[in-house]
């Protein structure tokens, strides 16, 4: 118990140092804040879920007191306590009849993973924003800017208004003034910005439990063995908590906040279903190899546009079964 303490400790120390290194702003202090849950993870996963929660709570504490009260609850809400529950849940297990443990499944965790990650998002917005009018005007400020960046404003070359037409006619009536395009497109990006970031979240958090459990294997501490992750399938209750939160996302308030930000994880977690479905579809074909590297390829191309493709392969995957027969469900 003691060496779970101190290693817990220890674990949460270095994970505030990588997250708080984010305030100098360089590319390498990016690249360290990335790596924050990793040492959590690895604890929780490595010796106990206790010296994961002592992990998360030493790294809030500890930023909390140096840096800002601010700074050290917004790390323990949005990526020390997610990391702590899902080392909890991917060590969970209960004794079948024949003896042996069974392990908390894949698909079960995929599903938290992206619970998780909306809830998350939405709390550390309610942390930073109490007031809802205030988070949607900051939110709609930051893509105000990115519109601006990405397609300057045109320059307008319309006649002055005070300037009469030919022939000394009366003046031409003024017109309304025409509809702004780039406000209209900062707008709906502002309605779906907590959608985009729930989907980063949850391919981060899915990748950050991965790392760990390789990390923690190849040590020889993983107490389960290790899944098959091409099988994983989310059970069909997941569709019906995408359903629910697509219609929440209707909602005024951060109500539709959680909404949209639970859409877009749970879409994320269904692309990363597709992507496993496609694996376990093509075990055993024929140039399985050159099929995945034209996969992959084409995700790097596009940018991440195919993972709509893969979304709702997921979606189907786990609505209609599509798996070959025999295929284990997650």
């Amino acid at each position: 118990m003691k060496q779970s303490l101190g290693i817990g400790i220890g674990a949460g120390l270095v994970s505030a140092l990588l997250f708080g290194v984010l305030l100098k702003a360089t590319p390498l202090a990016i690249v360290l804040y990335l790596l924050a849950p990793l040492p959590i993870l690895i604890v929780g996963l490595g010796w106990s879920h206790k010296a994961a929660l002592v992990a998360a709570a030493t790294g809030s504490l500890a930023l909390a007191l140096v840096v800002s009260p601010f700074l050290g609850l917004g790390f323990g809400t949005y990526l020390a306590l997610p990391a702590w529950w899902l080392a909890y849940l991917a060590l969970l297990g209960r004794p079948r009849a024949d003896g042996q443990l069974e392990w908390y499944p894949t698909g079960r965790l995929l599903g938290w993973t992206a619970g998780t990650a909306a809830l998350a998002f939405v709390a550390i917005a309610v942390i930073a924003s109490p007031n809802y009018e205030t988070f949607h005007a900051q939110l709609r400020g930051m893509s105000a800017k990115i519109v601006q960046t990405r397609q300057p404003a045109p320059r307008s070359e319309a006649a002055p208004p005070d300037q009469a037409p030919a022939g000394g006619g009366a003046a031409a009536p003024a017109e309304p003034p025409a509809a702004d395009p780039q406000a209209e497109v900062a707008d709906a990006l502002a309605r779906i910005a907590p959608a985009l970031a729930t989907q980063g979240l949850t391919l981060l958090l899915a990748f950050y439990l991965w790392a760990a459990a390789r990390i923690v294997q190849v040590s020889g501490r993983l107490p389960r063995p290790w899944p098959d992750i091409p099988s994983t399938v989310m059970p069909r209750a997941v569709l019906g908590l995408l359903g629910v939160a697509v219609l929440l996302g209707f909602l005024p308030g951060y109500a539709g906040v959680l909404g949209t930000a639970l859409a877009g994880s749970l879409s994320a977690a269904f692309a990363l279903q597709g992507l496993a479905a496609f694996h376990d579809r093509s075990r055993g074909r024929a140039g399985r190899g050159a099929l995945l590297f034209g996969l992959y390829l084409i995700l790097f191309v596009t940018q991440g546009i195919a993972l709509f493709a893969l979304t709702l392969f997921g979606i189907a995957d786990t609505a209609l079964n599509l798996r070959r027969p025999g295929a284990a469900r997650s």
